[in-house]
């Protein structure tokens, strides 16, 4: 059993042991953080453009851009599965896409006049069909046993984003058209048996981009399921960074600067019956990958500051166990997730990510292994509250304690707590566990009767969640007073006056306070005109007694739904 933790100093602190030499940050979130491993190589680039993990050799494939003029060349550098970068391939012109056969041979490579195969194993050239001129910067993906790639032709880099993209492969050594095209880029992303997604990046030229599933098995691609996402209003359109496909074909995730992440159902693209919780305020989307063995998704992001650029969660959208967060903030690990950055091994084992630096001439290249072991967490059931007599409007205090096996967490664990009362249940928020296991869940509770308190621990890629615990406390109402100031003689001519204040703990009352005032003499009881309390929680009686001797005033106040009744009460020898 292991119940400290170690705290961890955002954007200076590596995380020891797992994180040796590198820049990484994990940083607070909504539950604890596992020390995942992650190792960074600084990439030979100033451009980037496409990623390729090969699962059969264990080597990772990325692509300098290097787009807009004939005379520059390209270069793909190759690196291990543990980030040792091990060759570096030149091209005679910019290269842009990449994508490997479905048996991990042939490596295809998007240039400026052609698509280049490569030999996975000697890193040898195999061949060079040409293609049409691209200088945008192309989109490969492989489907059907062939390649299909993109291909825009303009006369400056500014026309990129409008120009025309068309979609064409490689049959029998040579290109041909397939018929589908569209302005600005079009990224394609492939899926299993043979299918492809083709989405497109938002523009002057199409204000409602599109998302669109292609069996790509037959000599040209058929469209299945398509999608644009704005309403009648132009709202809401799609402003697409990338494009994912789960294992299993049945989801479509895409990186929408715009929205977040949406989650899809490949059949018909429509939204699937859960998604995935909003990325962190400020950060905005720019990637999103499913790991091979279909257990995790990544989510890529551009922000600044603590604010977390990628999460690592379960791709079940309904398992609420909290996501892992890494912050890229410096010149040790850049700033912030590249579009189109992220790609899994196939096993699960290792993310590939990518990040850039703020002006987006930088580059890095992160191995992220998420921990595979997870242990156990427990809540005790033992509580305290205080103050001992909860009372409705005033501050309570609910402490617990939470134990866990195996390594501490980068960051402090927190729980969730809810208060459920006659009025349902009431989301109070995270609570952070301190280094000795104990936390406090703080509240205000607002009705009178019994509060049950439940508390949570959602779990994180190395603890599992907890099983729930809850403290049921009683909820009185809140004191009130009153307290009186009388004089000791007073005369029937010149009459009595009392001065008071009354004082009202809990929640603040929704009126001012009206008390009612009896008088007891020699002549019986009586009721006097009721005296409303002032802002200040003062008020003053007067009267004119009706007969000497001791008179006896009684101030009162019945009490409401979440306040007690109080009384007070003043005797004054009256004379003639």
């Amino acid at each position: 059993m292991n119940t400290a933790h170690r705290p961890r100093r955002l954007a200076a602190t590596v995380l020891a042991a797992a994180l040796a030499g590198t820049g990484l940050t994990v940083a607070a979130a909504p539950a604890a953080h596992a020390a995942a491993s992650d190792h960074v190589a600084k990439l030979p680039f100033t451009s980037y453009s496409a990623m390729a993990v090969d699962n059969v050799h264990q080597r990772v494939f990325l692509a300098d851009a290097s787009v807009g003029s004939s005379s520059n060349y390209g270069q793909i550098a190759v690196y291990t599965f543990q980030g040792e970068r091990i060759s570096t391939i030149g091209t005679t012109y910019h290269v842009s896409g990449l994508a490997l056969s479905a048996d991990a041979s042939t490596l295809y490579v998007g240039e400026r006049y052609r698509i280049s195969a490569y030999d996975t194993t000697t890193l040898t050239l195999k061949s060079v069909p040409n293609a049409p001129t691209d200088n945008c910067g192309r989109e490969v993906v492989v489907a059907g046993g062939k390649p299909y790639y993109t291909s825009q032709y303009t006369d400056y880099l500014t026309q990129c984003a409008t120009a025309t993209s068309y979609v064409d492969n490689i049959t029998n050594g040579g290109w041909q058209r397939t018929g589908w095209n569209d302005f600005g880029k079009l990224l394609l992303e492939g899926g299993p048996n043979d299918t492809f997604v083709m989405g497109q990046a938002l523009n002057s030229s199409a204000p409602n981009p599109f998302v669109s599933v292609f069996d790509g098995s037959g000599e040209t691609p058929v469209r299945n399921a398509t999608r644009r996402f704005a309403d009648d209003t132009g709202a809401g359109a799609l402003n697409l960074k990338d494009v994912a496909v789960s294992p299993d074909g049945a989801k479509v995730a895409l990186a929408d600067a715009s929205a977040g992440t949406r989650l899809l159902n490949t059949s018909d693209l429509s939204d699937a019956a859960d998604g995935y919780q909003a990325l962190p305020a400020g950060a905005t989307a720019s990637s999103v990958a499913f790991s091979g063995d279909g257990k995790y998704v990544a989510r890529g992001a551009s922000a600044t500051g603590a604010t977390p650029d990628l999460l690592v969660q379960p791709a079940d959208p309904a398992d609420s166990t909290a996501p892992l967060e890494f912050v890229y903030e410096g010149s040790q690990d850049g700033d912030r997730v590249a579009p189109r950055g992220m790609e899994w091994s196939a096993d699960g084992s290792r993310l590939f990510t990518v990040t850039t630096n703020a002006a987006g001439n930088q580059y890095w290249l992160h191995i992220v292994q998420p921990p595979a072991v997870q242990y156990d967490v427990r809540l005790g059931e033992t509580f305290t509250h205080s103050p001992a007599q909860a009372v409705a409007g005033e501050p309570l205090s609910v402490r617990g304690r939470l134990e866990y096996d195996g390594p501490a967490p980068a960051e402090p664990m927190k729980v969730k707590a809810t208060r459920t009362d006659a009025n349902g249940t009431h989301d109070l928020g995270t609570f952070t566990v301190k280094e000795d296991g104990s936390y406090t869940v703080l509240d205000e509770p607002d009705l009178v009767g019994d509060a049950t308190y439940t508390v949570s621990y959602l779990g994180d890629l190395t603890h599992r969640p907890a099983t729930d615990v809850t403290h049921t406390v009683s909820v009185g109402k809140a004191p009130t007073s009153i307290a009186l100031t009388a004089p000791a003689e007073a005369s029937m001519s010149t009459g009595v006056e009392i001065t008071g204040t009354f004082t009202a703990q809990g929640k603040a009352l929704p009126d001012r306070a009206v008390l009612k005032v009896e008088r007891t003499d020699r002549l019986g009881t009586g009721t006097l005109s009721s005296v409303t309390v002032a802002a200040d929680g003062t008020f003053t009686v007067s009267d004119i007694p009706r007969t000497r001797r001791a008179t006896t005033y009684t101030v009162s106040w019945p009490g409401d739904d979440l306040h007690q009744g109080s009384t007070a009460s003043a005797t004054v020898d009256v004379t003639r």
